[in-house]
């Protein structure tokens, strides 16, 4: 289930945000004070071009999804996600929630938001993700290389079009 962020949610997304394997597949990587985390929460739930949500598994709050670049206009956002890695670890449910927070969010993105294109950024070297996204349709641009952390990174852009998505469903529910 997805839900907007509350102002107590702020420390869980914060630490979920800072854990090491969720850092190193971010596009940026340092670990985020809580000044900084508070000033970012704040801004963005204000924001109406934006929505934090927060992802529950099993009645568990276990991640956060992220809307950016909300426009009515070309009906498109962009999009990120992560997860509770320790938590849904201990409880051994990192999989299926993985996959259960990517399709809640596809979902909220085309039924909820009404966009016609859903798109993101993700790591070359993030190949789990990368292989993620493509069963769940999102193709991938030309990448280009960004400076993270001092060192040159390959980054594709993801894109999912309402046609592809549409086109899933009915793949699915046949």
């Amino acid at each position: 289930m997805l839900r907007p962020a509350a102002d107590g949610d702020s420390e869980d997304v914060r630490r979920w945000r800072n854990h090491p394997q969720v850092r190193a597949s971010s596009l940026t990587t340092h670990e985020i004070g809580p000044d900084e985390h508070a000033r970012w929460f704040a801004a963005d739930i204000a924001d109406p071009s934006r929505r934090v949500l927060v992802f529950e598994y099993g009645g568990t709050p276990s991640g956060v999804v992220n809307f950016a670049d909300i426009d009515p206009t070309t009906r498109s956002a962009s999009w990120g996600f992560y997860l509770d890695v320790d938590g849904l670890e201990e409880r051994g449910e990192t999989l299926v929630a993985w996959m259960a927070i990517q399709r809640e969010a596809v979902d909220y993105a085309f039924d909820t938001l009404k966009i016609d294109e859903l798109t993101g950024d993700v790591r070359a070297d993030n190949i789990v993700v990368r292989r993620m996204n493509k069963r769940f349709g999102f193709t991938e641009g030309e990448p280009s290389t960004r400076v993270i952390d001092g060192s040159e990174v390959l980054v594709f852009p993801i894109a999912l079009r309402r046609d592809a998505y549409a086109a899933r469903h009915r793949d699915i529910q046949s």
